[in-house]
């Protein structure tokens, strides 16, 4: 009995946080950013919706559809917005919109946020077809480029974007990576989900070239959500939640199937 009163207490903890995380007025990158249209919920980078301001955007396999959501409980469809193929993920960066799919990373403008604008799209020279989550930082974009499996290529990295001039990024650098899925930022510390190595740990205080500081390889991360000094890691078989008080080396709190 005691033992299950413990697990109930953690997962009563869990569903907490993610609560927090989900449905607070913060965002994993809310330190970070002097944003324009301020997130409203922390999500992953393989997360296929989000919400800034008053609007949720949500993508399907080719189209960026808009919800006017002032009024929480009568959500108002407001349009649909051509994107291209094989859509994927959705990232919001301050008034920008990250959008990733098999081919390309497109760049949107909500800075009027119910007519979101197509500025530019970036993509890899090395890999050819892939399947991109995507996350910003200041003037930096990161992607994972998975190349195997359903993506197809050849050679999956992770790829770092120059979106000074945001109409016009530019591939910058590359790290060379196994089975990469979804990825998040804390400080200057970015957290790589690689189902065959484990979860990457990168210092990018050189944000171009970034260094891998350690491996943590008894897990099968899928996404992240770094949260204030916690970091969620979805898994192959649960979720795992980290401390990353010291950034640089994520202490396990507890993992659960």
């Amino acid at each position: 009995m005691q033992n299950a009163a413990a697990n109930m207490n953690t997962l009563k903890q869990v569903y907490a946080l993610l609560l927090v995380a989900l449905l607070s007025g913060c965002t994993k990158i809310a330190a970070d950013n002097a944003a324009v249209l301020t997130p409203t919920s922390a999500g992953g980078s393989l997360a296929r919706f989000t919400i800034a301001g008053n609007y949720l955007y949500t993508v399907d396999k080719e189209d960026l559809n808009v919800f006017d959501i002032t009024n929480a409980a009568q959500p108002v469809y407001k349009r649909t917005v051509p994107v291209g193929f094989e859509i994927e993920t959705i990232y919001p960066f301050g008034d920008k919109l990250f959008i990733g799919s098999t081919s390309v990373v497109h760049i949107f403008s909500i800075t009027d946020p119910a007519k979101p604008e197509k500025l530019s799209v970036a993509l890899s020279p090395s890999v050819i077809r892939r399947c991109d989550p995507v996350v910003a930082k200041d003037s930096v974009a990161f992607a994972t480029l998975r190349s195997n499996g359903p993506c197809g290529g050849i050679g999956s990295i992770l790829a770092v974007y120059d979106i000074k001039d945001i109409t016009a990024p530019v591939q910058r650098g590359q790290f060379s990576v196994s089975e990469p899925y979804g990825l998040g930022y804390s400080g200057n510390v970015l957290y790589v989900c690689d189902r065959m190595l484990g979860l990457l740990v990168f210092d990018i205080s050189d944000a171009y070239n970034p260094q891998l500081i350690q491996t943590i390889n008894d897990v099968q991360p899928v996404d992240v959500i770094p949260y204030d000094n916690t970091l969620i890691v979805w898994t192959s078989t649960g979720m795992s939640l980290y401390d990353i008080t010291d950034k640089m080396a994520p202490s396990l709190l507890t993992a659960i199937d």
